[in-house]
């Protein structure tokens, strides 16, 4: 039995072998597949990101833009918004909003998730049923509720309270004040966001290795033992992310003040969304709320930074 040899047909010539191009082709197939959805998040964000920056060094009011007249107005737009009075407050009241929503988002969503770690299937099922009813509810429609919650006159609250024997709530005005106006609009974002904060939580909690906590249990190591040592280092990357997530939420909040009392009483509860579109929009001065924005996510960045710091350095030490 003779073993044949297939040979190539004549006149033609195997390839010769290239040591590094198959290597080569593995190392950029993966940027080759990103490359498509880079490029759309460029079209899609980075043009629009540079259009407003553009935008804030012109003077775009209705006039310019029925014409279409290009009139630069160089750093005049910053110059108006950074001396005007009213800014610095409204900037200031933004990040001490933004970081009371945070925190108490937070805080209430990391109980609810423990909460859920630790009761029983039906009552478990039952509270991620109503999380997920009040986050699936339209922002819209849950400031309404909260308007006819609060109010002066028809409010269950002020109702209720006084049923309780609080009869200093006898048509107490809850939009009376800034803070107030505030204080409602946070509730009511915070009801919001801790659904999703809460879920996404619980989600990390159940990834912890049950043999690590009867290593512990075995160990003799009580509830805040073990939390700091076992659930603590699981959780802390993921609540990381999310705070992060939440500052970026909560600082461009928008519809829920403005529907609220569209940033009264006389401009207490106006917040730099909520000046941006003052500008903007009802204002016709495009080129100043251009200039708004640029400077928002300029406060953002300087509000943020510190936190992005740890947030990476944290992400590098688990490398």
């Amino acid at each position: 039995m003779t073993a044949t040899q297939t040979r190539p047909a004549s006149g033609t010539a195997e390839p010769p072998a290239v040591p590094g191009a198959r290597r080569r082709t593995s190392v950029s197939m993966p940027y080759l597949l990103l490359a498509p959805a880079v490029l759309a998040l460029v079209v899609l964000l980075g043009w629009p990101a540079v259009n407003v920056i553009i935008t804030s060094f012109r003077k775009l009011d209705l006039g310019e833009l029925t014409s279409g007249r290009v009139v630069w107005a160089g750093f005049d737009n910053y110059a108006e918004v950074l001396g005007g009075s009213d800014f610095w407050v409204i900037a200031l009241r933004t990040v001490v909003f933004t970081a009371c929503m945070v925190a108490a988002t937070v805080v209430i969503a990391l109980l609810l998730a423990l909460l859920m770690q630790n009761i029983p299937a039906v009552p478990r099922v039952l509270l991620q049923i109503s999380l997920l009813l009040a986050w699936a509810m339209p922002q819209l429609a849950a400031t309404t509720v909260f308007q006819w919650i609060f109010d002066q006159q028809f409010g269950i609250l002020n109702k209720t309270l006084v049923l309780l024997g609080f009869d200093s709530f006898e048509r107490a005005a809850w939009f009376s004040s800034g803070t107030s106006t505030l204080t409602v609009v946070g509730i009511l974002i915070v009801w919001q966001a801790v659904p999703f904060v809460a879920m996404t939580l619980y989600a990390a909690l159940i990834g912890v290795p049950k043999d690590l906590y009867e290593s512990a249990g075995i160990d003799g190591a009580n509830a805040h033992q073990t939390f700091a040592a076992i659930t603590w280092p699981h959780l802390k990357p993921v609540l990381m992310i999310v705070t992060f997530l939440s500052i970026l939420w909560d600082f461009k909040v928008f519809s829920q003040v403005w529907a609220i009392r569209e940033g009264g009483p006389n401009g207490e509860s106006t917040t730099l969304p909520v000046l941006q579109y003052l500008e903007g929009i009802a204002g016709k001065h495009f080129g100043v709320a251009a200039a708004v924005s640029v400077l928002m996510v300029l406060v953002l960045v300087v509000v943020c930074a510190q936190y992005l710091r740890l947030l990476l350095r944290s992400q590098e030490g688990e490398l």
